[in-house]
This record gives C-alpha cells, structure tokens and sequence, in this order.
C-alpha cells in the first residue's frame, strides 16, 4: 500500500478532488489530505475526513508532537496537488512554508504531481509561466490544464482535468518513471482514419487509438510536452496534451506535419487508411434495383510516415513508425516489418501481429522494436502502457 499525500487548495475545481481521493482509496491506496485553508470554503474537512479515514488540517500547529509539517512530505510515496491555483504554483516555486501543504512540498523526496486549475488570464501571465517552468526544471511533474467552460461564462485553458486523467498520470509517476523526456516536445499520432464515400459511409480500420494514448500518457509521466493528434479515438484523452481531432488521412497528415519541426521525436502511431474513393458522392449512395454493388474506384493516400522521414531538415526529430502486420507466403511478421523499415526510412519501427484478435480494441499487446541501427527488441505481452514506456526507453537512448 502506498502512502499518498493529496494536497487541495482553493479553487471551485476542489470538488473534483474528492472524486480523485475515492479513485486512490479504492486502488488501495492510504491517502492523506492536505487542504488549504481556501479549499475547506470549497469543500469542508468533513468529506475529506469521511473519504480518507484521516484527519485533515492545514497549519503546522496542529499534532505538533508527530512534527506532520516534515513527516508528511518524508513518509509519502507521492504528492498530488489537484487543483493547484496560481497562489500555490507561486508558493511552491519561491519555497515560501506558510501552511502544511507548503511545508510538505518542500519535505518530499517522492514525486510530486500539480494540476493546475485557474482563469486562462492567470494561467497565460508570464508569471505563472515562470513559476511553472521552475517547478518543471525541478523535477514535479506539472500537468498541462485542459481548455473548456470554467467558472461562469468564460471559456478557455485552465480547467482542471477529469479525475481519471490525473489518476493515471499520477500512477504512473508513483511507479518511479524516469523524467527523461522533460523540456523535450513529442508528437504522437493515434487511431484511425476515415474515408467516406457518401455522407453516411467510410472505408476505415479497427484501430482504437489506445497505444497512441498509452504512449502520450508515457511521455508525459516522463516530463514531456505532448501534441496528440488523435484520429476517431472515442477513448478519454490523457490529461495534460495538446489534442488535435481528425478525421481524414489528409487532416492527420497536415497535422503531423505541422506538429513535426518542433518536435524532439515524432510518433506515427495511427493507423491512416491506404486508400480513399476517387470521388465522394454528395448523397447517399442507393441500392441497385437489379441487386448490383455500385463499382467504387480507389486512390492511394500519401504515405504520411515517408513524408515525415522526408520533411526533415535543419532540426532533426526522430522518427517512429508502426507496421501492423500479418505473415503470409511471402514471408513472417518480422520479414515484412524489416522489409517496410528499409522502405520508410525511419529511425524506429514498432512491429505488431495483428492476426487472430491480438492488437485491435485490447488492452494488452506484445510488440517487436526494430531500429535502423539494426537492433532488434522483442518486448513480451503487456498492459499497453508498459508497451509504452518500453518503445520510449527505445527512443530515449536514440534521442541521446
């Protein structure tokens, strides 16, 4: 059982935390609470001391005999302040100890997960900025706030994210997940595309998008800023990256071409469709009163993968790609993997067996890493996060 330390502060989003404590208790999990004195205007010591079983306080004049303003912060395993405002993203980055959550931030040697929450005014002034940038440099692992309705009528970046998305970010960093990727900007790719031929039909494929989104999650558990360009993915999206929705090849190819020359190292983990119809009809398409199929004649999409490989020039991200693969008489899974690795040109090349129901919509999956160097990484069947962290510590080495 793991000790974590849930500090809440004083913001309309604290409601939100409760829901985040009942999802760590029933993990089985031993999670004290740390409010603010702003967060019991919000939601009172009451239901945190009902969810957690703990007493709760907020001043380091309290119990003084068990010194809680050192022993919180030494004996946790974890720290998740969620919402953190402005006011302590501000206090923890100037190492200001004028309450107990102040204290414990300043006396944890664990990993230490913020979200913020807060006006886009004040979550966009070059101050809170700063003091985010700082709290990065030191290693706390600073999600990025999601864009939506916040108090009022305001609409904009700095809504808390849901419970679910902070819990698995925080599981992750309570794993001990290296920070290799701080400072450094990924693009990922997930899902799949659509190509419609009328207003109610598509050509598309079975990819769900979750190892594009367990591979987002990876890298930011592991420091980095990340833009997601998520194709049909119905799945939630992971707190803290830069989500851009399509639909089409075309849309995620634009995407990730945009998305590229910033970054440190590009992942195309999506499954874009080969073809498209040559023409798109602008209603839907009827049957054939004689029972004949209507004849549809396909184009081949750009291959986004060889163009990414291409597009680079000056700055130079590393580059990622996935083959879905089946062996047939031609030859086995890893044959036709070496083989498309070669054609692409990319640097990394993750290889699936997408045969007899092993990838598609499944939570688990079992990968070989091929590299340009020529190595090869079997990685064994596994929860799709760990598949995740696997393919980076692949791209990390490269990176360096």
């Amino acid at each position: 059982m793991s000790r974590i330390v849930l500090g809440v502060t004083g913001g309309v989003a604290a409601y939100k935390a409760a829901l985040l404590l009942r999802l760590f208790t029933e993990g089985g999990h031993d999670v004290q609470v740390v409010p603010t004195e702003s967060a019991l205007e919000f939601v009172g010591a009451a239901t945190w001391e009902a969810l957690s079983g703990h007493p709760v306080q907020t001043g380091v004049f309290d119990n003084v005999e068990h010194v809680p303003h050192v022993m919180l912060g030494k004996t946790a395993d974890l720290v998740v302040v969620a919402p953190a405002t402005a006011n302590t993203l501000a206090r923890a980055a100037h190492g200001l100890a004028d309450d107990l959550l102040t204290n414990t931030l300043l006396t944890a040697r664990c990993p230490v997960v913020m979200a913020p929450a807060m006006h886009t005014e004040m979550w966009e002034h070059p101050a809170t900025v700063a003091n985010v940038a700082t709290l990065r440099e030191r290693g706390v692992l600073v999600i990025e706030p999601d864009s939506g309705r916040l108090t009022g009528s305001d609409t904009g970046p700095g809504r808390l994210p849901e419970p679910e998305a902070i819990h698995r970010i925080a599981l992750q960093a309570l794993a001990g997940r290296p920070r290799d990727l701080a400072g450094r900007h990924v693009a990922i790719s997930a899902g799949g595309t659509r190509e419609f031929l009328d207003p109610v039909r598509f050509l598309g494929n079975r990819s769900s998008g979750r190892q594009g989104i367990a591979l987002a999650e990876a890298a930011l558990a592991r420091g980095a800023s990340v833009t997601l360009v998520a194709a049909n993915v119905s799945i939630d999206m992971p707190a803290g990256a830069e989500v851009v929705r399509v639909t089409t090849t075309a849309e995620l190819r634009d995407a990730m071409l945009k998305a590229a020359p910033t970054a440190d190292a590009v992942v195309m983990a999506a499954a874009p469709a080969d073809f498209r119809p040559a023409a798109y009809a602008e209603s839907k398409i009827k049957k054939a009163e004689d029972g004949g199929a209507p004849g549809i004649e396909l184009v081949q999409n750009p291959d986004i993968l060889v163009e990414l490989v291409r597009s680079r020039a000056g700055r130079v991200p590393l580059v990622a790609g996935f083959a879905a693969e089946t062996g047939d008489a031609n030859g086995s899974v890893l044959d036709h993997g070496r083989a498309k690795l070669g054609r692409k040109g990319c640097d990394v090349l993750v290889v699936n067996d997408v045969g007899s129901e092993r990838v598609f919509g499944q939570p688990d999956n079992e990968v070989t890493i091929l590299t340009a160097d020529g190595a090869e990484v079997p990685v064994a069947r596994a929860d799709k996060g760990e598949i995740a962290h696997a393919i980076w510590d692949v791209l990390v080495q490269r990176m360096e």
